[in-house]
């Protein structure tokens, strides 16, 4: 071979690696399974191999989703629950009886790439009034020894998902550079950071930019998103046009003040919700989403944190029994609705095709199609708003809320949303659509404009559990104010 054959074939393959290695970073979604009636894991997983998503993370272990990612080439993130981690941390041995149950077992050629063991699920948060902060190091620590006799420590990653809440900015200096740890929360965080950094394992964080427009009636809208901004934010000779990458690189000089300037970073949780809130809607989605999609796959990174991001939106599918106690919109995050049909065009390859559609996961058995609603002979009930609290609670009414696809409707629309949502969640069982006599079922499609009235898919977990998940996380709650204004 001549030199200047030579040279090409060498230059071919460093292209080559260099493409390869921006595909491997690849799309990245969490699956929450948070639902009544979980879509068959084998479909689904399929469904997330023809729409290109190389990664996943799973918030808790299970059994029919790792079975199906067997032979998968997807890369999995496999997390231990905040429940978990006092034990996990106080326990050698039942954390390594955890890695050789979830993660060891699974690990042989045609088994699941498991890549990062995320250790709890944003355990530094305010609202956990440091419930958590004492355990994760010594569980992260457990963890990783078990990893170690189990040979994978080079192999499988240990990681810690933060909420963005444990940096900010000073108010006297509100940007980017003058980010640092919290100063009630510093000292865990560096502790746990430099364990990480020394094992060669990366800092992951979730971000909300949505959080940061719907908490804030001055938010600019525009800085929400990523197709630039009227007001830039100016940090010396750098410009934020979005608040994401303000957001970032916020860490990045936290981190750098910390002393681990070079640190990775996974953007662990990024994503905008359909329903439940003011601006939670599907425009607004679709237009952060792919704005999220072009800015993070084109390699640039931020203005302080060149190259590529990696990161997993959030999240794969709506989770209707998710707790609602930040906020209605907690159920709404998916890109794809609760049976696995996208919810908007989006070109997943990040190249901004405004007429792509993902594909829906396929052959999704339904119940029969019929529909729960109130008897419309009914004149006045005084035990309506009763019988609607009740079908609440026990069910996933946050499409009511203020602000919400179904707030238009009248009393009785609220009424036949409500008995629906039980019917449906209840497998239209005939005696869930009662109501001391105020209910009645039609083979009519309720649906009225935005509001969709859901049938469920066939399949599900146990709906006698569900029940008491709803009722203790939802209590009696907001849906008597949306019966009293009604009234």
């Amino acid at each position: 071979m001549s030199k200047p054959e030579f040279s090409l074939f060498i230059f071919s393959i460093v292209m080559v690696m260099a493409i390869s290695g921006c595909i491997g970073i690849g799309i990245g979604v969490n699956w929450g399974t948070m639902t009544t009636n979980q879509l068959p894991p084998d479909k689904a997983v399929k469904m997330l191999e023809r729409n290109g998503f190389k990664k996943l993370k799973l918030f808790e272990y299970d059994e029919g989703i790792l079975g199906a990612l067997l032979g998968s080439r997807i890369e999995v993130k496999l997390a231990i629950p905040n429940y978990m981690l006092r034990k996990m941390s106080r326990d050698p041995s039942y954390a390594a009886a955890w890695v050789d149950a979830n993660v060891t077992s699974y690990i042989y050629d045609g088994g699941v790439n498991i890549k990062y063991i995320a250790v709890g699920n944003e355990p530094f948060l305010q609202s956990y009034n440091s419930t958590y902060s004492q355990l994760v190091l010594p569980a992260v620590r457990n963890v990783y020894a078990a990893l170690c006799r189990a040979g994978l420590n080079s192999r499988i990653k240990v990681t810690v998902p933060f909420n963005a809440d444990v940096y900010n900015s000073p108010t006297t200096n509100p940007v980017p550079s003058a980010g640092d740890f919290r100063p009630e929360v510093r000292d865990a965080v560096i502790e746990i950071i430099h364990f990480l950094y020394i094992n060669d394992s990366p800092f992951t964080v979730n971000i909300y930019p949505f959080l940061s427009l719907s908490s804030n009636d001055y938010f600019p809208d525009d800085f929400a998103f990523f197709d630039g901004t009227n007001k830039p934010v100016n940090d010396g000779m750098l410009v934020y046009t979005n608040v994401f990458d303000a957001n970032f690189d916020t860490l990045v000089a936290a981190l750098s003040r910390a002393g681990y300037a070079d640190m990775d970073i996974i953007v662990g949780e990024i994503g905008w919700p359909t329903d439940g809130k003011k601006n939670a809607n599907t425009e607004n989605a679709q237009k952060f989403n792919q704005g999220l999609l072009k800015h993070l796959l084109n390699g640039n990174g931020t203005p302080a944190r060149k190259g590529q991001i990696d990161f997993y939106m959030f999240s794969l599918v709506d989770e209707n029994a998710k707790s609602v106690e930040p906020g209605s919109f907690e159920r709404h995050w998916g890109i794809f609705e609760y049976d696995g049909k996208p919810k908007y065009n989006i070109d997943l390859s990040g190249s901004g095709d405004d007429d792509k559609r993902p594909v829906p996961v396929k052959e999704v058995e339904y119940l029969p199609k019929r529909w729960c609603v109130v008897n419309p002979g009914l004149t006045y009930a005084d035990d309506l708003a009763d019988n609607i609290d009740y079908a609440c609670r026990m069910s996933d009414c946050t499409a009511l809320g203020f602000g919400s696809s179904c707030n238009h409707l009248s009393l009785q629309g609220n009424a036949s949303y409500a008995f629906n949502m039980y019917y449906q969640i209840y497998n239209q069982n005939s005696w869930d659509c009662d109501f001391s006599g105020l209910a009645i079922v039609t083979e009519v499609d309720p649906s009225n404009g935005s509001c969709l009235f859901p049938v469920m898919i066939a399949c599900g977990q146990s709906i006698a559990q569900f029940g008491g998940v709803v009722e203790s996380v939802l209590g009696y709650g907001w849906w008597y104010l949306v019966i009293l204004v009604m009234l």
